[in-house]
């Protein structure tokens, strides 16, 4: 009985250690559109939809300082973006998609405050799907000691 017990007690916790969310942080710094549009974009796609198959859930949280800040602005043509062709004339598509991660797939954006002070910018000049956090130092190491995979997307 007792041994029935013990592999009772093992299964289950075999089984509870199985459901843990799987969990991902992109250390986002790159200004290369092609590297949001491959990392970004359709890569935490395809990994959500790898491990979806799997019944496993991919949690996923993308910090955002470098050169990565002119993705999330509201407006760039109002910030020191606004002389960046590339990003003007593919802002409007990559705003939708970025904010599509965030609604549909539910990736969590975090943004170094720190950074937005160096860069002039202020809270009300960002997309309402991303979070200030002080710096990007300590979001990083939050979410590296809950276990999170640790990806960087830089230039």
């Amino acid at each position: 009985m007792k041994k029935i017990l013990l592999a009772l007690v093992l299964l289950i916790s075999f089984l509870q250690a199985d459901e843990e969310n799987l969990k991902v942080v992109y250390d986002l710094t790159t200004k290369d559109i092609a590297k949001i549009e491959q990392n970004i974009l359709k890569g935490i796609v395809a990994h959500k939809v790898y491990f979806q198959k799997d019944f496993k859930e991919l949690d996923v949280t993308v910090v955002i300082h470098g050169g990565a800040y002119r993705y999330f602005v509201k407006d760039p043509s109002t910030t020191m973006y606004k002389n960046d062709k590339e990003l003007i004339k593919n802002y409007t598509e990559l705003k939708k998609r970025l904010a599509s991660l965030a609604d549909t797939y539910d990736v969590e954006f975090l943004m170094c405050g720190v950074g937005m002070i160096h860069n002039k910018m202020q809270e009300k000049d960002i997309v309402p799907f991303v979070k200030v956090i002080p710096n990007s130092t300590i979001g990083l190491i939050e979410r590296q000691n809950q276990g999170y995979a640790y990806i960087p997307v830089g230039d």
